[in-house]
């Protein structure tokens, strides 16, 4: 069974205490957001980097996404705060 690679930056990573991990492929149709949840029961430091969801961007196999995004067949879905420019 195939999984999906799941990568951590800035605050988020610092929160979990990892830079990423492996997770079982979620069922077809699992969106960015289900899959928060279900990853936000893992452990308190999950839940912490993801209790506002406001503050967190995502991007499926290098493309930005929005969290409502089905995840589909990306193998890797990374998670980060804001990009902002100066």
């Amino acid at each position: 069974m195939s999984g999906l690679q799941l990568l951590y930056f800035a605050w988020v990573r610092e929160r979990i205490g990892q830079d990423g991990e492996q997770v079982a492929m979620p069922p077809s149709g699992t969106t960015v957001t289900e899959l928060l949840d279900r990853l936000s029961q893992q452990s308190p430091a999950h839940a912490a980097a993801f209790a506002d969801r406001s503050r967190l961007r995502a991007a499926l196999d290098q493309s930005f996404v929005t969290l409502d995004a089905e995840i589909g067949n990306a193998r890797e879905l990374a998670l980060f705060p804001p990009v902002t420019g100066g």
